[in-house]
């Protein structure tokens, strides 16, 4: 391969990193990144100290800042205008405006005016402000100087949320992750307050938007995807479902059970089936009896009739009408006149608290050091940092983690030749899936731009035969192999 390449072609080797996710992918979003990094630079300080943020969240905060952004001044302005009080509400609504849009450099609704979220409709006048912000703080560099903080938290959650939609498939024996023309999305927001997970339904597209946290709340992410699942089910069969609606009225004394499942029997069935269906599947801490004394009523119902469900051949989809239809009201009220409802909603504190002190190994603190320096464009500590890990151990999964940090500096140096070399030797080092898919989809790239299309489609088949490659890498390669890499004008 020629040393003679374009800086600029190299660069886009690595900038080009992933793009807007395809549908059903595990993913981050450009949209929220800008709109969150507005907030963070408007007063924002929810959690802004607790040691489960992302250091990026800070990190941004402050290259925003530096930036004297005209336009600041105007955002702290309508922030404070639009405050909510409940916290959770405050975050929710920026969320649902930067779902709702189309994201940089326009931000505009991607709904019609009738079908735009309410709580996204009351930020009114916020896309005129980021799309100057967008401008003005020089976001889209931002947003490529953080695509290593995103990789590596994509590939913390990558492995445990694949293995829990595909225990959910197994178990309502759904073929695929698609159903009735419906989406399923998971974002990472590392710029927003720790421990947060919120979901959003707009039409046939289906959100999960997740926040650090000191272990991934794959539970809250399991529960999104099962209501995506059976939410279609309850509204087809509605009418089947309000037979028993008089069941509601046992609900009414669960002091635990949020207000919405009171006034909305569908929610509460099909949480109620959830629940069951949940306290089966592998890793789950929850109980049926403690889901009915939170006021989940029909859960022990549902797991009666789950034990029915698993021992036939047919899906949830076709089975669930005749669990409907087999609810005897008389019999559950009788259940449920002698149940002693929990006063309050038991606290999985677990789930939230903070990060134990990890005992690291002195190598792989190097290798976070070595990122960390690579993500502020401190390139030369970044090298240093690679080159002392590869003195620091012996071990192979390691030695490919530094030799592929050293190779994308290379790259970034305009030294393709070295580039190739150290991304061969992170691939003939044991690598995890992650370093693999990504160090095939860069070998690709570099081969487009030498003009070796035929070797550059073999990197990106190999980087999707990984099993366990990250949803970001799969997607890159799935671009390379239907478009030749080149530089973006």
């Amino acid at each position: 391969m020629s040393r003679f390449l374009f800086a600029p072609f190299l660069c886009a080797v690595l900038a080009a990193g992933t793009n807007a996710a395809d549908k059903g992918q595990l993913d981050f979003s450009p949209s929220l990144f800008t709109v969150m990094a507005a907030m963070n630079a408007s007063g924002y300080e929810i959690n802004a100290g607790s040691p489960n943020n992302d250091p990026l969240r800070e990190q941004i905060r402050q290259a925003v800042g530096a930036s004297k952004a005209p336009v600041l001044a105007e955002l702290k302005l309508f922030y404070e205008g639009h405050r909510q009080r409940d916290a959770s509400a405050d975050l929710g609504q920026y969320i649902s405006f930067a779902l709702a849009t189309s994201g940089p450099p326009e931000f505009t609704f991607r709904y019609k005016p009738t079908e735009v979220p309410p709580d996204a409709q009351t930020l009114e006048g916020l896309g005129p402000l980021l799309v100057r912000f967008y401008r003005e703080a020089n976001i889209a560099e931002l947003w490529n100087r953080s695509q290593p903080a995103f990789e590596h938290a994509l590939e913390r959650y990558h492995a445990p949320v694949s293995r829990s939609i595909l225990e959910v498939n197994a178990y309502l024996r759904n073929p695929t992750s698609g159903y009735l023309g419906r989406t399923f999305q998971i974002y990472l927001d590392l710029l927003g307050p720790p421990n947060q997970v919120q979901t959003r339904s707009y039409g046939n597209e289906y959100f999960v938007v997740v926040t650090p946290s000191a272990d991934p709340r794959i539970d809250a992410i399991r529960h999104a995807y099962l209501h995506y699942l059976l939410d279609p089910l309850a509204t087809k069969y509605g009418e089947e479902v309000l037979e028993s609606k008089s069941l509601i009225d046992y609900a009414q004394g669960a002091p635990a059970l949020e207000e919405i499942y009171k006034s909305d029997y569908l929610l509460l069935t099909t949480d109620s089936l959830i629940k069951a269906i949940e306290a089966r599947l592998p890793g789950h801490a929850e109980s049926v009896d403690e889901a009915l004394r939170e006021g989940y009523i029909l859960a022990p119902y549902f797991a009666e009739k789950l034990t029915a469900y698993e021992k036939q051949k047919e899906a949830m989809r076709l089975f669930f009408p005749e669990m409907v239809k087999q609810l005897d009201v008389g019999h559950e009220s009788k259940r449920l006149a002698s149940v002693q409802f929990a006063a309050e909603k038991r606290v999985r504190a677990a789930r939230v608290v903070e990060a134990q002190p990890r005992v690291e190994s002195p190598v792989l603190k190097t290798l976070e050091q070595a990122e960390r320096h690579y993500g502020n464009r401190d390139y030369e500590r970044a090298r240093q940092a690679y080159l002392q890990a590869l003195e620091q151990t012996g071990e192979k999964p390691f030695h490919a983690r530094a030799y592929y940090g050293l190779a994308r500096i290379a790259v970034l140096k305009n030294d393709a030749e070295t580039g190739e070399q150290l991304f061969r030797k992170a691939l003939e080092s044991s690598p995890d899936p992650y370093v693999a898919a990504w160090a095939h989809v860069y070998l690709g790239r570099l081969s487009d731009i030498s003009g070796n299309r035929d070797e550059a489609t073999h990197h990106y088949q190999l980087a999707l035969a990984i099993d366990g490659a990250s949803a970001a890498a799969r997607q890159a390669a799935e671009k390379g192999i239907h478009q030749t890499f080149k530089k973006e004008n």
